[in-house]
């Protein structure tokens, strides 16, 4: 072979080399961009026509698949939308995917790691590809309890179940039909898209995971979780005279049935200048040392979404006695406030919250399940069981009468927050009950009636009321 022969047949030889080291590199490297592409129909017409397994709520199919005659073949459908879109998510054609539609999209569809044999016996045997089971953690009773004692109003419900952390209701208000974005009808699926993105009452946000509120006097049950940490216990007596923030011309008062009360009369009757006077002494240090024990500061439920709660950092005296009384920069979500509430009844444990139980494949083997996991230690059982005594106490004879069950032993903590005069104040209440085993948060952040009648106790501590009756 001659000279000239040899580097034609060389230079052939890289190029084909490049070719096929290029068409690797696309198919391996690049192989979920290309599949992501918005003009790739094909690969977006074979995702969405996809027969994909259920949503379950107990063995209820809350989001499931039917065979339907048109291009895609089968068909998402949501048969309480609403009710559980914050847990569900969407499932479009157009807009992808949201919460366990997204993070369990692969399960969903058969096509996860975990379902590989499953997939390999379908293919051998001529079966068509059916995708998995994703069961939760959820109550149907109890949420829809939670969803009708909100009626409406703007808020979120969550109820854990402190002793495995798993979330028994996740409810919010406003919320939107999954459905209208699933639909086959792409132009319809649009126009609710742009609909509700236009909604200034954002009823796509989920207000109980991925939302953080001013919690109010809520928060006081962390400032005496650092009280009773520091050595205080509840007969321990504290000023509940005016107190003149430091630095400041602000003055915080109120009737707090005395000027020398015990940390238990303080929280009964929710006393700010009792809590904020405290804050300023246990410092921010110790407080945000506190609120980072029971979660925040930390992003919980990752497969349908949430931010983490705030304390804030680097502040003064006056902003620390503020923020121990849940103003100020202090931030939190109806997860993290129920979380607290959890670890109290749990003696000082707080469990990781979860809501997925387990996933099966198309033939219902299981392929994973949650396994409850301790996320800290907030405080010690001796003082979680002194701060459940003064919840208790808030119940039976405080701000919280309201959520009185008979029977049944309940603990909790209501929350009035006023972050601006052009809005009605947040309404919270923070509870636990011995039976069932269940921490709830209920949050109203409009309940839509003038705002000198709004309170904790009056609007937020049914709420909590009627999620707990629904468990028992």
């Amino acid at each position: 072979m001659n000279r000239p022969i040899r580097g034609v047949a060389v230079t052939a030889m890289v190029m084909f080399f490049a070719l096929m080291a290029n068409l690797s590199y696309l198919y391996v490297g690049q192989q979920n961009y290309l599949n992501e592409r918005p003009e790739n129909r094909r690969v977006a017409d074979a995702r969405f026509g996809q027969d994909r397994g259920p949503i379950m709520v107990g063995n209820t199919p809350v989001a499931e698949s039917e065979a339907v005659k048109d291009r895609y073949k089968f068909q998402r459908s949501y048969s309480s939308g609403k009710l559980y879109a914050p847990v569900t998510g969407f499932y479009s054609y157009l807009y992808r995917t949201s919460a366990l539609e997204s993070s369990y999209s692969a399960q969903l569809a058969g096509v996860d790691d975990s379902q590989f044999l499953n997939r390999l016996v379908n293919t051998l045997s001529g079966s068509s590809q059916r995708g998995g089971t994703v069961e939760t953690t959820l109550d149907a009773k109890a949420q829809k309890a939670a969803w009708d004692a909100l009626d409406g109003r703007k808020g979120a419900v969550v109820a854990i179940d402190y002793t495995t952390g798993a979330i028994k209701a996740l409810v919010t208000s406003p919320s939107y039909d999954p459905n209208d974005l699933s639909t086959h009808d792409l132009a319809a699926s649009t126009k609710a898209w742009n609909r509700l993105n236009a909604d200034t009452s954002r009823p796509m946000s989920n207000r109980a995971t991925k939302e953080i509120y001013s919690p109010g006097s809520t928060f006081k049950l962390v400032t005496a979780a650092a009280a009773l940490d520091s050595g205080m216990d509840a007969d321990t007596k504290v000023d509940a005279s005016a107190y003149k923030l430091p630095g400041s011309t602000k003055v915080i008062s109120g009737n707090c049935g005395g000027t020398r009360i015990t940390l238990a009369q303080a929280l009964k009757v929710s006393c700010n200048p009792a809590f904020a006077r405290l804050g300023a002494e246990l410092g921010a240090d110790a407080i945000r040392e506190q609120a980072e024990k029971f979660g925040f500061g930390t992003a919980f439920l990752s497969d349908i979404g949430s931010s983490a709660s705030v304390f804030p950092d680097d502040i003064d005296a006056a902003q620390t006695a503020m923020s121990a009384i849940g103003e100020y920069e202090t931030k939190a979500s109806p997860l993290q406030m129920a979380m607290v509430s959890a670890a109290i009844a749990n003696d000082g444990v707080v469990m990781d919250p979860y809501i997925v139980d387990q996933v099966l494949d198309n033939d219902l083997k299981v392929v994973s399940q949650t396994r409850p996991q301790q996320q800290s230690v907030a405080l010690s059982a001796e003082n979680a069981a002194e701060l459940r005594s003064m919840m208790v106490q808030v119940v039976q004879s405080g701000t919280g009468y309201r959520a009185q069950i008979a029977g049944v032993k309940v603990g909790g903590k209501t929350g009035t927050a006023r972050t601006s005069a052009d809005r009605n104040p947040y309404a919270w209440f923070t509870a636990w009950a011995d039976d069932p085993s269940i921490a709830v948060c209920a949050f109203v952040e409009d309940a839509d009636i003038p705002a000198t009648e709004i309170a904790g106790g009056a609007v937020a501590a049914p709420i909590a009321k009627a999620v707990i009756e629904a468990l028992r």
